[in-house]
Formats: structure tokens, C-alpha cells, sequence
């Protein structure tokens, strides 16, 4: 049986750190394997595509580069780490997938749905995860957050409209799939975060 696919979403400023910290010791806690990883990375190639595609000195790269960086990035994930890990029963626990795509390039940038469904499918055909939490807050607030943690990197420079665009692409996404996505009050404190994803996991998938 396979593992547990759980990937975490949200924009900019929106805690997905912390919360994957807790939400691993949780389910270690509760008997289950855990592999925790990020998108774009998670192997030492997918490591330098990110490098790539955060530099903000890339600032020519185009946004059809970019979308076939992240897929590269994302076939190296799923082919060194993330199914061999589901195939020996571990959970996975990503820090964002291709909702992401969906919500970055797609939303965001604003580049044809059905050139990310082609990519989709190519890399990873029917997989998607079993639960995906989608952190979700106003973009301004978590702009303000996020400019508290240093340097932007490529994509935090981008301009308020596109993480406008990028929320609401995510916001279509979880409602087109609510068997899937939770959706999380990411504006309270960290506890309160917190208690709304404990009782997601406790109802929705590991009671």
C-alpha cells in the first residue's frame, strides 16, 4: 500500500514552515513515516533549478522557461524521492506541488491552463495528493510577513496585482477539488493555525 501524500500551498508570508514542522512531529508522533520536502527541490538537481528560478538577478528569465523549470525540478522530485518514498508506505509531506504551478504561472502569470495540464499529466499523470492544506491569507499581510524574513527572492518582487492573481487562482483551485483541499485560516497566530490543521488530519484523513 502506498503512502500518504500530503502537500502543503499557499502564498507568500502564509507560515507553511512552521506548520509543516508541527504537522510532521504530529503524525511521527501519531506512528507514521515521514519525508519532508519542498517544491521546487527536494534533490540535489531540483536544489539547483530552484536556485535558478528564485535568483533575482534572472530577471530575464521568461515565464515558459520558468513553467518547464518547475516541471524539470518536479520530475527529478517525484522520480528520486517522492515515489520511492510512497512506495515503502511513508508519508510525504511536501512543501507545495503543481497547485503552485497552477497558482504561480498559471495564475500569476497568466499562462495557458492547458499548457500546465500537458506538463501535469507528462510528469505525473494521475498522482495527486491526498490532502493538500492551503494556507490562506490577504496578500498583504502576508506580503509584510515575508518582507520581515530579509531579501526578496525572484518572485517576492513581483507586484501586489500578481499575488492578488496568484490567490485567487489558488481559491479556485481548492474550490474545484474540496474533497482534497482544506482550506486554513492563515491570518490568526501560529496556535490558532495550528488547531484549525489538527483538526483537519484528526477528521479528514488519520482518525
Amino acid at each position: 500500500m502506498r503512502g500518504r501524500f500530503i502537500t502543503i500551498e499557499g502564498g507568500e508570508g502564509a507560515g507553511k514552515s512552521t506548520m509543516i514542522e508541527r504537522i510532521s512531529d504530529w503524525l511521527e508522533h501519531a506512528g507514521y513515516r515521514v519525508v519532508t520536502t519542498r517544491e521546487p527541490g527536494g534533490t540535489d538537481l531540483a536544489e539547483k533549478l530552484r536556485e535558478i528560478l528564485l535568483d533575482r538577478q534572472n530577471v530575464s528569465l521568461s515565464s515558459k522557461a520558468e513553467l518547464m523549470l518547475m516541471f524539470a525540478a518536479r520530475a527529478q522530485h517525484l522520480a528520486e524521492l517522492i515515489w520511492p518514498a510512497l512506495l515503502r508506505g511513508e508519508t510525504v509531506l511536501c512543501d507545495r506541488f503543481t497547485d503552485a504551478t497552477w497558482a504561480y504561472q498559471g495564475g500569476g502569470r497568466g499562462l495557458p491552463r492547458q499548457d500546465i495540464a500537458t506538463l501535469e499529466q507528462l510528469v505525473h499523470g494521475d498522482l495527486q495528493p491526498d490532502l493538500t492544506l492551503l494556507l490562506d491569507l490577504p496578500v498583504e499581510l502576508g506580503l509584510r510577513r515575508a518582507s520581515d524574513r530579509g531579501e526578496a527572492d525572484r518572485f517576492e518582487q513581483e507586484s501586489l496585482e500578481f499575488f492578488e492573481r496568484v490567490r485567487a487562482a489558488y481559491l479556485e483551485r481548492a474550490g474545484s477539488a474540496p474533497q482534497r483541499f482544506a482550506v486554513i485560516d492563515a491570518s490568526k497566530n501560529v496556535d490558532e493555525v495550528w488547531s484549525q490543521i489538527e483538526s483537519v488530519l484528526q477528521e479528514q484523513i488519520w482518525q
